[in-house]
């Protein structure tokens, strides 16, 4: 072959369209080939097996939300752990899960005849619940005497609370709560009262039916616009339904999977969501671009391709789009699975329905869609929109070449312009708070909600969630030396002088009204009996039947995820950490502050060795792929410009309150604190999808030309416009259930969808043609290995 022959830039027949792999061996051609054979031999055995399993699955798929958890933020052998243990058993108005019922009269006030007994019917109605299996109650209607109760009402006289304990388990609670706090509303809102159930689990409870129905409102929004965009990009009706299909496909046999898995384990409820919008991102995104090269390789077989032709289109597509789409795949599938070396299950969940869904995406496209291929053949084009391109004739728009070569004739000038916009959106990213979720996540108008905010208005802002001290002794209280007793004694005098603590709940106060030298003596056998009901009824709340603990409230001045609250519980386990160092005490700290701190320390840690795994294993991949040092260390760092842009964005919208009035939350300060490391891990992996389709086709262009200017435009042009396509698909999708969804889920789309607009135009249509101009021949330098130029490779095996 000549050299003026081989500069010719020569494509795969068919004009080639995004997702050339990089070259390919005898090995991929066989499996092709069988692959195509096959499916062609078997396709109908083999699409009736694809009904079948979305039959199977989609019923499945139907039974996951009754199987997913609230819970997950957890940290196993955390203090908050276990501290929320200790407190299940042996207490009255605590249990297995432990609820705070608000009652709140719009027609009455404490004093009016009417109140108590409007009150006593609402908590009698809720404790006889058999789907609550209440255990014990203690507050307002369990107590007799004025002052006892004066703790119990609000501010404003019309409203109450009483402390329920039920011996649901935790994923029981979060699935019947919400169906029981809607018989509640509709029972009693009709009367004036608002009764709300107000826990964790009620909370949880919540989101999960939210997430139910924000799915769902997702689906209709999201379908209709990925049908509408594929409708234009194909031009066909047959090819967008197509796509359609394996991104629905991905998403029912994920969600059919994970319910058998929740049968077995603990899934968090934010695996449905991420799932499904994950799914149907790139379960449509890589069949858009097999789909798209099947369409191109069935053109270069004649106008009326026989059905030994549609096999080759299928064996060429499988080789090239469908080798590229794997190794796209695993890429994916393999910097989501980092994720895993994150301590806790709410992440781990997540990662596991990425993970699996990627990996149903790339079975689904390279699998299943051959048999719909084989089926359709030419009519992959019926319900044809516009005019068809004739044979051979490549129709994709000049204009990509045309900014590309404009880029790389000034590439300083434009990667600067380019960092310096992108350092500008990223600043904010310096800010970035994180903390987990708390009940702003729940929209206001819901009982939850409401009941959350009426505890905070009318008993205080930190009363919803106190920080929970369990002191636990080898031996009854009344039982330990008084010099023992004396150091509780100064625990509890310590943590009530804290700063910002607005006061400590315990019985420690009314017991030394009894006995002031010691008053834990109150507590032993005889002398219980003799104490007054009220007080009676307060000890079994905060003291267990075998009187080895004792729960001390810290109730702090703010919310459970603001930084006063956060700094008030360090000084209360630096206060408490004395006690718990010494003989027969043992000391744990609790509440939602504390699992949001101990949640968020396991978060940050790992987030180095997830952030750096991943790397190494996206640069390891990209290095065999395109066989060069440079190239994957040029993309990681583009990845990252717009990783901190993304935060950047996101942190004026979420943490600093400018997108509340539009997506309808309400800001406290925060981002959701897996939200940053899910991200990272999402978008590297879409991020270098995208690199893979683009350079792909560039390195096959330069390895024929040997031309680095050249190739660099003539790859963006035969890619960007379905690299584009496939981006608005992604935005479209992430979009949608950012305005559908619960706060993190909103979090998580707007982040996907402003990192991908970012990829999809500032990176890939001006940072990556100005540095591969810069870098020149550099871009595939490889120690040991002289760069092939023009000449070296046959350009058959290009066609090939």
């Amino acid at each position: 072959m000549t050299q003026e022959t081989s500069r010719t830039p020569v494509a795969p027949s068919g004009g080639g369209a995004a997702g050339e792999a990089p070259g390919d061996s005898g090995r991929v051609a066989r499996m092709a080939a069988g692959t195509a054979r096959f499916t062609r031999r078997r396709r109908r055995p083999l699409a009736a097996l694809w009904v079948l399993l979305i039959l199977v699955a989609g019923y499945g798929a139907t039974q996951l939300a009754d199987a997913l958890s609230g819970g997950g933020w957890y940290v196993t052998g955390s203090d908050s752990q276990a501290a929320a243990e200790r407190v299940t058993h042996g207490f009255e108005g605590r249990g297995a899960t432990s609820l705070t019922l608000v009652v709140e009269d719009t027609r009455h006030e404490r004093g009016d005849p009417a109140f108590d007994d409007r009150v006593r019917d609402a908590v009698e109605h809720v404790t006889r619940d058999p789907g609550l299996k209440i255990t014990s109650d203690y507050g307002y209607t369990s107590l007799t005497g004025d002052r006892a109760r004066r703790s119990f009402v609000g501010e404003d006289g019309h409203t109450v609370l009483v402390r329920l304990g039920s011996s649901l388990d935790d994923g029981t609670a979060r699935r019947v709560l919400p169906g029981i706090q809607e018989d509640l509303s509709d029972v009693y809102e009709p009367r004036g009262l608002r009764v709300s159930l107000v826990s964790q689990a009620a909370l949880w409870g919540e989101v999960n039916h939210l997430s139910e129905r924000g799915l769902l409102r997702a689906e209709l929004i999201t379908l209709p616009l990925i049908a509408l965009v594929l409708l234009l990009l194909f031009r066909s009706v047959a090819a967008a339904l197509a796509s359609l299909l394996v991104g629905i496909t991905s998403v029912v046999l994920t969600l059919g999977l994970l319910a058998v898995v929740a049968r077995h384990t603990e899934l968090s409820v934010f695996v449905q969501n991420a799932a499904t919008m994950l799914g149907l991102g790139v379960g449509v995104d890589y069949s858009l671009f097999v789909i798209m090269r099947f369409k191109d390789e069935l053109r270069a077989e004649g106008p009326d391709p026989a059905a030994d032709a549609v096999e080759r289109a299928v064996a060429r597509t499988l080789r090239t789009s469908g080798e590229t789409v794997v190794a796209s795949g695993v890429t994916i599938v393999a910097a989501m699975s980092t994720l895993f070396l994150v301590d806790l299950n709410v992440i781990w969940s997540m990662a596991l329905g990425a993970v699996v869904v990627v990996a149903f995406s790339i079975v689904t496209s390279v699998l299943l869609l051959p048999v719909l291929l084989q089926r359709l053949g030419p009519r992959i084009e019926w319900g044809r929109i516009g005019r068809r391109a004739p044979a051979g004739k490549d129709d994709r728009p000049s204009r990509w070449a045309s900014v590309s070569r404009s880029v790389m004739r000034r590439p300083v000038a434009f990667l600067l312009v380019s960092l310096v916009g992108m350092g500008i959106l990223a600043a904010p990213s310096l800010r970035l708070e994180t903390f987990t979720p708390d009940a702003g996540v729940v929209p206001t108008g819901t009982a939850v909600r409401e009941g959350y905010d009426t505890a905070k208005d009318q008993f205080g802002v930190g009363s919803a969630a106190p920080v929970q001290v369990v002191v636990e002794s080898d031996a009854p209280l009344w039982e330990r030396p008084a010099a023992d007793s004396a150091r509780l004694l100064d625990l509890h005098d310590d943590l009530a002088g804290l700063p910002g603590v607005v006061r400590v709940d315990s019985v420690v106060t009314p017991l030394r009204q009894v006995d002031a030298a010691r008053p834990f003596a109150a507590l032993a056998p005889p002398a219980a009996e003799r104490l007054p009901a009220d007080l009676r009824s307060a000890v079994r709340h905060f003291v267990p039947a075998d009187g080895r603990a004792l729960v001390i409230e810290v109730v702090g001045d703010d919310t459970a995820s603001s930084a006063s609250v956060r700094e008030l519980l360090e000084s209360v386990r630096t206060t408490s950490a004395p006690l718990a160092g010494t003989d027969g005490w043992q000391v744990w700290t609790g509440g939602e502050t504390a699992e949001g701190v101990d949640a968020n320390k396991v978060i940050s840690d790992s987030m180095l060795p997830v952030v750096a795994t991943m790397l190494a294993v996206i640069y390891l991949l990209l290095l065999v792929t395109f066989r060069s040092v440079f190239l994957p260390l040029s993309a990681i760092l583009m990845n990252l410009v717009s990783m901190a842009a993304t935060y950047g964005i996101l942190v004026l919208v979420f943490q600093d309150g400018w997108g509340s009035g539009l997506l309808g939350f309400d800001s406290n300060g925060n981002l959701t604190n897996f939200v940053p490391v899910l991200l990272v891990t999402l978008l590297f992996s879409l991020s270098t999808d995208y690199e893979v389709f683009l350079l792909s086709r560039v390195r096959e262009d330069y390895l024929v030309t040997g031309d680095e200017t050249g190739s660099v435009a003539r790859g963006m042009a035969a890619t960007a416009p379905l690299i584009s396509g496939a981006a608005v698909l992604m935005v479209a999708v992430f979009t949608a259930f950012a305005f559908a969804g619960v706060l993190p889920i909103q979090q998580i789309g707007i982040g996907m969808a402003v990192a991908i607009a970012l990829d999809a135009t500032v990176v890939r249509l001006l940072v990556v043609p100005a540095t591969m101009r810069l870098m020149a021949r550099w871009n595939w330098w490889l120690p040991g290995r002289r760069a092939r130029t023009a000449g070296t490779r046959d350009v058959e095996e290009v066609k090939r």
